[in-house]
């Protein structure tokens, strides 16, 4: 058995103010017996092991404040405990408490990030001086990396406006997924800042030097996605002058982002699979695969209940997205958000447009927060940017050029409101049919088959006999793009 000594300690010693764990890791039963009295003594918490692999565990699954740690001890020394620590990116301060004297060991153990080296027989006084100098860098550490971490994410999510519970607790789950690499699934309404919020967690990640490539899965053919998505070489169809790299390799050691990722067609699905599942692709015209690095966020405004019901989203390729989801809510129930996303758009527009500086009536604001806004944060923007240029002096006093109907129905709806219109025509109210251009007639068909699918554009398109791209051109030239957005 080891020789041990120890001071006794002053009688009127006073306990430490908080109470901080110490583990003590020691195979001598007499040195943990007599430390663990005076730890307790000092007003700390002991936990008590008898070698390395307990200690480890101990580190694991107890989280100490500080280590009281002995080199020689079966099993796993204290170096390989310190070696561990430092692999795994523990910064628990540790005491290194030995019976030897050799200065070559103390250098290996300060050289492992030890904060102390005692050697026996050991003075109770120094470890307590030494146990409240180590809490109290330690307790600094943690301050100075949580305010890092908070100026961090005020930064990362500075494009985010809202104080809201509903908001917080998205960008708090955000921040929590962020720095790991597991793929993301962001769900919620059009509109709500699906990308915003995946460019975010992208900047947190620790592959923000990587790039972020955003995909637009809705606007992909069949015809297309295999070169789009995973690239072609040089002569392998018609038309391919050169080499293309496909987006799954473009955001290599990076993030790519599949956004409306739900109306993805399904021949398309498997072979995104396979992509995501083997992180290789090959691409067209080439006989060898390509090893890429990447993580997967992906978003959607679909029920993937209903779409895997139907047949229509591959289950397979739905669990591989979801390994963390992330709900994104609706404009209207965060309502205490709308006044400072309105301001915000409001600046912005007097700031693009060289105007001085605007701002709304209470009644405005009041009036905004009634409103259910369908269209979520795209729609209030267009709302104040409508409202500030019908605008009478520098003072905004209504919403009113969207906001019909203010009793959260959605009458007020643009597209609704354009699709009524439709209908009455159709129905021969209104202007004469026949004095319609062929271009109206088919901007006609188009509100009528968006109407009579729900809002969904795959859909609309089948109805229409064309693709979707096609649809997408023609959304434009139309002035109906606010349709893409649901």
């Amino acid at each position: 058995m080891k020789k041990t000594c120890h001071t006794i300690p002053p009688s009127d010693r006073k306990p430490a103010a908080r109470k901080n764990t110490v583990l003590i890791a020691d195979d001598d039963e007499t040195s943990r017996r007599i430390f663990s009295h005076f730890v307790r003594k000092m007003g700390y918490t002991a936990l008590v092991v008898q070698n390395g692999m307990e200690c480890i565990e101990s580190i694991t699954e107890q989280s100490p404040d500080v280590i009281l740690l002995d080199i020689n001890m079966p099993g796993k020394d204290g170096f390989e405990v310190m070696l561990h620590m430092k692999t795994e990116h523990i910064k628990t301060p540790v005491i290194i408490i030995t019976a030897s004297h050799d200065i070559p060991q103390a250098v290996k153990c300060i050289k492992l990030g030890a904060y102390e080296y005692l050697t026996k027989p050991l003075n109770i006084d120094r470890l307590e001086i030494v146990m409240r100098n180590s809490l109290a860098e330690s307790a600094l550490q943690i301050e100075v990396k949580n305010l890092k971490k908070e100026l961090r994410t005020r930064d990362i999510f500075q494009h985010i406006i809202g104080r809201s519970r509903a908001i917080k607790a998205s960008m708090e789950q955000a921040v929590q997924v962020m720095e790991t690499d597991l793929n993301v699934l962001i769900l919620g309404e059009s509109g709500t800042g699906k990308e915003l919020f995946a460019q975010a967690i992208h900047q947190g990640s620790r592959r923000n030097c990587g790039p972020f490539v955003s995909v637009n899965c809705a606007a992909i053919s069949s015809t297309l996605a295999d070169s789009i998505l995973f690239g072609h070489a040089k002569g392998s169809f018609t038309g391919a002058a050169t080499d293309h790299t496909g987006f799954f390799e473009q955001a290599d050691k990076g993030t790519i982002f599949l956004d409306e990722i739900g109306d993805m067609e399904a021949d398309i699905q498997a072979k995104v699979l396979r992509a995501i599942q083997e992180r290789k692709i090959r691409r067209v015209g080439e006989k060898h695969e390509r090893s890429v690095d990447f993580r997967v966020i992906s978003a959607t405004n679909r029920n993937f209940a209903d779409a895997i019901r139907s047949n229509q989203f591959r289950e397979d390729l739905y669990y591989r997205l979801e390994e963390f989801p992330l709900f994104l809510p609706p404009l209207r129930e965060r309502p205490e958000d709308i006044p400072l996303l309105a301001r915000h758009f409001l600046d912005e527009f007097a700031s693009a447009n060289n105007i001085e500086k605007l701002s709304f009536t209470d009644e405005a604001l009041a009036g905004s927060k009634e409103y259910h806004w369908p269209g979520n944060i795209r729609e209030l923007k267009n709302a104040v940017q409508r409202a500030a240029v019908t605008r009478k002096g520098d003072e905004v006093d209504s919403l009113r050029p969207i906001l019909k109907h203010g009793n959260g129905s959605t009458a007020g709806h643009p597209a609704s409101a354009l699709a009524g219109s439709a209908a009455q025509r159709s129905a021969g109210h209104g202007p004469d049919m026949q004095s319609y251009s062929l271009e109206e007639h088919e901007r006609e068909a188009i509100l009528k088959a968006y109407k009579a699918s729900n809002g969904n554009l795959t859909k609309t398109a089948r109805m229409l006999g064309i693709g979707r791209a096609t649809l997408y051109r023609k959304l434009d030239k139309f002035g109906l793009e606010y349709l893409k957005t649901g």
